[in-house]
Parts: structure tokens; C-alpha cells; sequence
């Protein structure tokens, strides 16, 4: 797998946004990614020393359209912490 491939999205949520001032950034990724691919992609991608990395499976949730239920599709959440006087430029709007 390339490191474009396993680093999916950045999540953007408020609760997201306020892990960043801890130095931890979230990211959707490749549900057959592991946590050791997850930190070597975004060290390559962003040039960012990575201290850790916690994987979430996350389910799918019930949906309604019309009048059949319906769920929507499981994914993984990683969430990447930097060491000291780290971060990520993309974040940060610069």
C-alpha cells in the first residue's frame, strides 16, 4: 500500500479540533491499515516526528430512507499524537 493510500481524510469535528492543542490529530485511514503503516504514512506524508498512534474501528450507523432502514458504512479512525514542537501545517491553515 502507498502512504496516499492508508491516510484516507482529516476529521474535522469539534472534539478533533480540541485534541490538536494536545498535539493529537485524527485521521480517517484504510480499514486494512496498521497502527505501525499509519505512523511511518504520516511521517513520511506531513515530516512530523510521530510518538503514538490509537486505531477505532467505527461502526456504521441505522439509517432510514423513505421506509426502509439502512446503515451506513464502518470505518477506521486513527489518532496520531506528535512529539513535542510538532504539528501539522495543513491543520493549522498554513
Amino acid at each position: 500500500m502507498q502512504y496516499t493510500d492508508i491516510i484516507i481524510a482529516p476529521v474535522l469535528t469539534e472534539k478533533s479540533n480540541e485534541m490538536r492543542e494536545q498535539r493529537k490529530y485524527v485521521f480517517k485511514v484504510d480499514s486494512r491499515s496498521t497502527k505501525v503503516q499509519i505512523k511511518e504514512a504520516v511521517r513520511k506524508l506531513f515530516n512530523v516526528k510521530v510518538l503514538s498512534c490509537a486505531v477505532v474501528n467505527v461502526d456504521g450507523k441505522m439509517r432510514r430512507v423513505r421506509y426502509r432502514a439502512g446503515k451506513t458504512s464502518s470505518w477506521k479512525k486513527a489518532i496520531v499524537t506528535l512529539a513535542d514542537g510538532e504539528s501539522i501545517k495543513v491543520f493549522e491553515g498554513a
